[in-house]
């Protein structure tokens, strides 16, 4: 998937998002067969001066899609909620629901594509229009902050929004890149389940980027 490299324009997200029509007839679909899940633009999670940005790649159908929070109620974020528990950043290893009380310090939690995409595969167009609310996010984040992509959609995204090229920043599993003031991009393999089941990413590979992390940290 090829993203621009031109630093998308910085745009406050709003839950009435209509940007994308191939994903607005889809939740209009999905709302029609499951009138109880969220089936909207999904708004990030945690706090918003966090020094850590956490960026996945879509909301799951019965994951964030339903529940209207990024990785809850879906496996994809058994791993990731599990492991930022033991790494500080959560008050409870276990995300199932928006109203579960749990907070996230230093953290915050975003995706690349912020509606639900058919077969979970957005178009390149879709990730380029969702850009601006990821260029929003990262404009506030702090000198000597991170960023973790989950996947190699993630990591381009990103790249789109700081308007870095891409062949200078290849994605790779565990790879650190350095940003300007202070700031760097960590890639990790998605904690998806066909991730983390065929063991291609493993809860240890997983806290290694964690470790790394915090090493940047200093902490």
């Amino acid at each position: 998937m090829k993203f621009t490299t031109r630093p998308e324009k910085k745009t406050a997200f709003s839950i009435h998002c209509r940007h994308c029509p191939r994903l607005v007839a889809h939740l209009e679909a999905v709302r029609e067969a499951h009138p109880a899940y969220h089936a909207r633009p999904v708004p990030s999670f945690g706090d918003p001066a966090a020094r850590l940005l956490v960026v996945g790649l879509a909301p799951g159908l019965h994951g964030a899609n339903r529940t209207g929070r990024p990785f809850t109620g879906d496996h994809a974020g058994i791993l990731l909620y599990a492991t930022l528990h033991r790494f500080g950043y959560g008050s409870a290893p276990v995300s199932a629901s928006a109203d579960d009380g749990l907070r996230l310090r230093n953290c915050r939690i975003t995706n690349a594509v912020r509606c639900l995409p058919p077969a979970n595969k957005p178009t390149p167009g879709e990730v380029a229009r969702c850009n601006g609310y990821l260029a929003a996010e990262l404009a506030v984040l702090p000198p000597g902050g991170a960023i973790l992509a989950l996947g190699a959609i993630a990591h381009g995204a990103v790249l789109a929004a700081l308007g870095l090229r891409p062949a200078h920043h290849r994605f790779a599993h565990g790879a650190l890149h350095p940003l300007t003031g202070g700031r760097a991009l960590f890639d990790s393999y998605h904690c998806s389940r066909y991730n983390t089941q065929t063991r291609r990413l493993t809860p240890p590979m997983f806290e290694r980027v964690f470790e790394a992390i915090a090493r940047h940290f200093g902490d």
